[in-house]
């Protein structure tokens, strides 16, 4: 998952350190780190999100994802597809161009 400057700032004003949560890859790209194959945040006792009312912008615009080549799609991967309406993937589409526009411009002044 792309993390936004203000998703890891939200997350480090409560405290978790982003050397913990984050990683960059090749073309500086900040990213969630995951464990053992679940997201930093996921608990694994409790079955959910450790911290669903911070969550990055992209945890709350999914299953809505940007594909390379289809565009805008509902995730194939997840369980809840079927519940997210043409109206809801058309918002939420929006709402990812942006994202990825501003993660983008993040990017290129690293």
């Amino acid at each position: 998952m792309l993390l936004s400057n203000a998703d890891i700032a939200r997350l480090e004003k409560v405290g978790y350190p982003k050397e913990q949560f984050v990683y960059f890859d090749k073309q500086k790209y900040s990213k969630l780190r995951n464990l053992k194959g679940y997201c930093f945040f996921y608990d694994n006792e409790k079955h959910r999100c450790k911290i669903y009312k911070l969550r990055p912008e992209g945890c709350f615009i999914y299953p809505v994802i940007y594909s390379e080549e289809d565009g805008v799609i509902i995730d194939d991967l997840c369980p809840e597809k079927k519940t997210v309406s043409e109206e809801e993937r058309e918002k939420k589409g929006k709402r990812v161009a942006k994202l990825l526009g501003r993660i983008d411009r993040e990017t290129e002044n690293r």
